[in-house]
């Protein structure tokens, strides 16, 4: 798998998990609206979690459908959440300070330009 692919994964998982943690009662469609996937790719990464023993599904009691499920993070998927967060956040501050540089690249060579220069 490519490293930009296992990156999408892992940002797709972290989002994922970001959501679930503070709204364990968002539906499937909910989830996929919210991450910017498709209903079945949603269903693909739930039960990835799910299978990584990262969530468990437990039915939401107080919602009139009773096919409703709340999806709770499991302390492993609190670790895993915490751990693609600082990989997250790492990877990001990376990509800020070379964005960053290379702005300040770009003022400086308009500031070198003799377009800039009065005559």
């Amino acid at each position: 798998m490519s490293s930009q692919r296992a990156r999408f994964r892992q940002d797709t998982h972290l989002r994922v998990l970001r959501l679930l943690d503070s709204n364990p009662q968002m539906s499937q469609r909910e989830l996929a609206d919210a991450v910017g996937v498709s209903v079945g790719g949603m269903h693909y990464v739930l039960k990835a979690l799910i299978e990584k023993g990262l969530v468990k599904i437990g039915n939401f009691t107080a919602a009139e459908d009773k096919r409703r499920y709340a999806y709770i993070l499991t302390p492993r998927g609190m670790l895993r959440k915490a751990t693609l967060t600082r990989a997250f956040l790492s990877r990001k501050m990376e990509e800020y300070e070379a964005l960053r540089q290379e702005i300040e690249e770009l003022k400086s060579d308009l500031d070198d330009s003799p377009a800039r220069k009065p005559s």
